[in-house]
């Protein structure tokens, strides 16, 4: 107990660019734990797009010695989590995992929308929340305006806060210090081992590295365990700390958090938020808040050369053994052929998946048109999950269609709310609330279906705010509504690829614009092509692509009249034919650009 006392668990919760990665760095410089001669920015953050885009997309725990005024030495245990609202799920896990959070914003800038929904995160699991506000260095910081914010916004009270520059270190030392002194030291209870693995990662040689905090008992080398939700046993092979490179110990105590390498092959056998205990004398509860991860778009992933599909399929396969949140499954386009259908947690992460396929492993990719999860309500009131338009039942037989619904939060400047509203509306939204955060901002709380979000919402946010607006959305269930199944028909036969689940008020302006974009990039054959799109049996828009003119007169240089006509009648009973039985190829360049066009 008295070794748990000198435990302090937190992590940084922060808006994305508000600092959180540079503030990490600068609390590894203060404790020591890292060698100066090993220093970089953003430490903790191992992938290339990490550092290119300044998001975190994995947790990066790592564990701290720091001596204190008092002349003790304590255990930090940092945990770097994720700020994007895909990964709402895992930073939960990791702020689970914590007694306290420092809650970075930026001095410059003030609250924004991540800001308030990770700050809810915290205060729903009673964690201890620190103020840092950042960045005091640049000319434009406003500490009083965003003290005032911070105080109105998030409640939180700021009679003591922090002001700190994390790129020149300046105040970072007091931080520390309340850090002792705010955040409480973890309770452990008495009784059997419990673990919550608050993330895991896949080592080819040494099979999955689970990511634990200890709320009781211990784990050691040698012991058997067992995981909670699959009931499955192991025998651990390793356990040790993050220094912040993986170091072995004998054993992990209650309070503390490190790693733990059992012969656990399979990335799939254990999940975000599973406890582990002992296998023999294990604890009969789980620790609260597990719950399966469900993917909540679908997009299908084509190579553009078809003989790199087994490369695309094993790509895929080593993607999954480090994010079990990511799914797929092979399936068949008529006119792609060959690919797979990927269901991600959101458009972050389908975006992070297709960048590292294309990084990584060199794959050229057709993505179709993304889509969400509907609950189908049949006839027989039996309820079907479609997340691929090929799969929407038959009008006659479907009841109704419920479809995802997202509570949005968009921060934007006063200037700018009139054209925010509007394409609130344009996308079926509906604003509930509207606070005012200083002389300057706004916050819009509205319900909206998250299909209607998916393309290009955010550009056009970012566009009439003039890049000022931030937005930040949670899932909040389902709610019926009037979708249909658009389908373009070249010729008179269906293209899978472009069919997509859509709201009926928005079918025609859709279904017009995919054939003004075919009509452009489909090369003109002998005969004319109609392209068209079409709800069920009903066509509401239409292109015709004329046809190629040979000129079959161009040998007759005089003569009779009749000697013109009867090559043209010929002709035109030649192309008669051709358009009964002409079949459309439609070129891969045609779905590279039609698609990357449909989507911004």
């Amino acid at each position: 107990m008295k070794r748990a006392a000198r435990i302090r668990n937190f992590c940084i919760i922060a808006h994305i660019d508000h600092g959180k990665s540079t503030l990490a760095d600068r609390i590894l410089e203060v404790t020591h734990a890292v060698a100066a001669r090993d220093l970089r920015e953003q430490l903790l953050d191992d992938m290339d797009l990490e550092r290119e885009r300044g998001i975190t997309i994995k947790a990066h725990p790592v564990t701290m010695q720091y001596l204190a005024q008092d002349g003790e030495t304590y255990q930090f245990n940092l945990i770097d989590t994720p700020g994007h609202v895909d990964f709402t799920y895992e930073v939960t896990r990791s702020l689970a995992a914590c007694e306290g959070a420092l809650l970075v914003v930026d001095a410059a800038q003030g609250v924004e929308a991540q800001t308030v929904a990770n700050t809810h995160l915290a205060a729903a699991l009673n964690l201890e929340i620190i103020p840092v506000l950042n960045k005091i260095d640049l000319p434009s910081a406003d500490l009083d305006s965003v003290r005032r914010q911070i105080e109105d916004v998030l409640a939180i009270p700021m009679d003591e806060y922090y002001a700190v520059s994390a790129k020149t270190g300046v105040g970072v030392e007091p931080i520390l210090e309340a850090i002792v002194r705010r955040i409480p030291p973890p309770v452990c209870a008495d009784g059997p081992t419990r673990a919550l693995v608050f993330d895991s990662l896949y080592d080819p040689f040494r099979g999955v590295v689970s990511y634990v905090r200890l709320f009781s008992g211990a784990v050691r080398r040698g012991a058997r365990i067992r995981l909670m939700s699959t009931g499955q046993a192991y025998e651990v092979k390793e356990v040790g700390r993050f220094m912040p490179k993986p170091q072995p110990v004998a054993e992990l105590l209650a309070g503390e958090v490190g790693y733990l390498i059992a012969n656990i092959k399979d990335p799939g056998d254990i999940r975000i938020g599973d406890t582990i205990t002992d296998a023999q004398r294990g604890a009969t509860e789980p620790l609260p808040g597990f719950r399966e991860i469900h993917p909540m778009v679908f997009s299908g992933l084509y190579p553009v050369l078809t003989s790199d599909y087994e490369k695309l399929g094993a790509s895929l396969e080593k993607l999954q053994l480090n994010d079990s949140s990511f799914v797929y499954q092979a399936e068949n386009s008529v006119a792609l052929g060959f690919g797979y259908r990927c269901g991600f947690l959101g458009l972050l992460h389908m975006e992070i998946i297709q960048e590292r396929l294309r990084r990584e492993y060199d794959l050229d990719l057709i993505t179709t048109y993304p889509g969400v999860v509907y609950q189908v309500h049949l006839t027989d009131q039996q309820v079907k999950e479609v997340d691929n338009p090929a799969f929407l039942p038959e009008l006659t037989r479907i009841a109704s269609i419920e479809e995802p619904i997202v509570l949005a939060r968009i921060i934007c400047p006063n200037e700018s709310i009139g054209e925010v509203l509007q394409l609130i509306m344009e996308r079926r939204g509906e604003v509930e609330q509207t606070e005012t955060l200083d002389v300057h901002r706004v916050m819009l709380t509205s319900r909206m279906p998250f299909n209607e979000i998916l393309i290009d919402f955010y550009d056009r946010l970012k566009s009439v705010s003039h890049g000022y607006a931030s937005l930040d959305y949670e899932h909040v269930g389902f709610a019926a509504a009037d979708l249909v199944r658009l389908d373009i028909m070249v010729h008179g036969e269906v293209v899978d690829a472009f069919s997509c689940i859509i709201h009926r008020s928005k079918a025609e302006a859709r279904g017009r614009e995919m054939c003004k974009a075919l009509k452009d990039v489909i090369p003109p054959q002998m005969f004319q092509i109609p392209l068209q799109a079409a709800v069920g049996r009903k066509v509401i828009a239409r292109e015709t692509i004329r046809a190629l003119r040979k000129d079959v007169t161009a040998k007759c240089y005089g003569g009779d009249i009749s000697r013109k006509r009867k090559l043209l009648e010929r002709q035109k009973e030649g192309k008669k034919r051709m358009k009964q039985v002409g079949k459309v190829s439609i070129p891969q360049e045609a779905f590279i650009r039609v698609l990357k066009q449909s989507q911004g």
